[in-house]
């Protein structure tokens, strides 16, 4: 985390321009508020997305995207080649005939892009520089939930009046548009004196030699003095980032770790549990989610610091995908966060050597080993293989 500061002009004024930053929940919260920053955008909409569904939830924000357009409001989309490969085609040329602006990164069946593991993983969406909501939330009924099924966990958080909003902005148009050297855009934090808070704007995407989040994560929790709590779905960290979690943990330092009861991806999830003992030898608390699937990227250090974004702990993202997160220094959101994990925790199923004992017999400890070892293999594999391709290609191109 730089300690470089930058006081945002909109700052100057506060009565005109109070900047304001909001936890977000999946579930109506998200997409009710969604909906309201694309229904009141004034000049411009970006949104970009790893999965849009056209489900119920995909058709009102599809919806409120045309209402916009009609209004004259330039949009701009930018929607993941596989993660969103069931996008109809009918609806993007209906997009297009009212001048929204869509294309997908890097489609999933193309000869010239075909990215294995290179994938665009943000979840923003963002109005006229004003106001922006960035997380791990998808566009989908599985976040908003149904009347038999809860929303996936999941969190955001909804940027105001900011100059983090107008730093947002700018990612998505040097995404959106292809500019070559996004990855030297620099986004320095804005600092908030007077209500002692400061927002980051974190990328990571390794192709491009940026690893903004996975350095923050290390380094914030080498500098933790009292408790960690991680909200980790796809839990799968490399072994320098288990390494200095472990490092914490001797240090005193208390930590939390809130998990899949139930995955999207139950290989995953078994591949998570093989590493159930070694983090309890350690004195690393598990808490398990089983009301719904899990599906956050957050982490909580000394109630002081917070990240929420895209990010998962694991190969693909540190290395793969191109991830975006907000870290913010504050105490009284981080209070406020702490709040909500705790009450989480508090409805969970705390996992205990009694608990593995209980669950566990030699055939499920063998399918946990081997889901570990053949998880790990493949992210390697749907990382790495493209890369010796597309790196050359990079340095050509710059």
């Amino acid at each position: 985390m730089t300690e470089q500061q930058t006081q945002s002009p909109m700052n100057q004024d506060t009565n005109k321009y109070p900047e304001k930053i909001t936890l977000v929940h999946s579930g109506d919260d998200y997409f009710l508020r969604a909906r309201n920053i694309i229904l009141n955008a004034q000049s411009e909409i970006h949104l970009q997305m790893y999965i849009f569904e056209v489900d119920t939830t995909g058709i009102e924000i599809i919806n409120a995207l045309k209402e916009a357009a009609l209004r004259n409001v330039k949009i701009f989309i930018l929607l993941d080649g596989y993660g969103s490969y069931s996008f109809p085609n009918a609806i993007v040329k209906e997009l297009i005939l009212l001048g929204i602006n869509i294309r997908f990164f890097s489609p999933f069946f193309s000869g010239n892009n075909f990215y294995i593991g290179r994938r665009l993983h943000h979840k923003i969406i963002a109005a006229d520089g004003i106001v922006a909501l960035i997380g791990g939330i998808n566009i989908s009924n599985k976040y908003r939930g149904t009347v038999k099924e809860n929303p996936w966990l999941d969190y955001a958080i909804q940027i105001e009046h900011s100059e983090t909003a107008m730093q947002l902005v700018q990612l998505c148009k040097n995404s959106y548009f292809k500019h070559k050297r996004t990855h030297r855009i620099q986004l320095q934090p804005v600092s908030y004196l007077n209500r002692k808070m400061t927002i980051t704007v974190l990328q990571n995407d390794w192709l491009k030699r940026n690893n903004e989040i996975a350095k923050t994560y290390v380094q914030s929790i080498q500098r933790a003095q009292k408790e960690i709590i991680i909200v980790g779905c796809y839990f799968l960290p490399g072994r320098r980032f288990t390494k200095v979690l472990k490092k914490a943990a001797k240090r005193g330092v208390k930590i939390k770790l809130i998990l899949s009861g139930i995955s999207d991806i139950p290989l995953m999830q078994k591949a998570t549990c093989h590493l159930y003992s070694s983090f309890l030898q350690n004195n690393i608390e598990l808490y398990e989610w089983n009301t719904s699937v899990l599906h956050g990227k957050v982490a909580l250090v000394d109630t002081k610091w917070v990240t929420i974004g895209s990010f998962n702990l694991n190969h693909l993202s540190s290395y793969g995908s191109i991830e975006t997160n907000v870290g913010i220094e504050s105490a009284t959101f981080a209070k406020t966060l702490a709040a909500n994990l705790n009450n989480v925790i508090s409805q969970c199923e705390k996992i205990t050597y009694e608990t593995i004992k209980k669950k566990s017999n030699r055939f499920s400890i063998v399918a946990n080993w081997f889901s570990y070892q053949f998880v790990r293999m493949i992210l390697i594999i749907i990382t790495y293989i493209p890369y010796n391709r597309f790196m050359n290609k990079y340095r050509e191109e710059n």
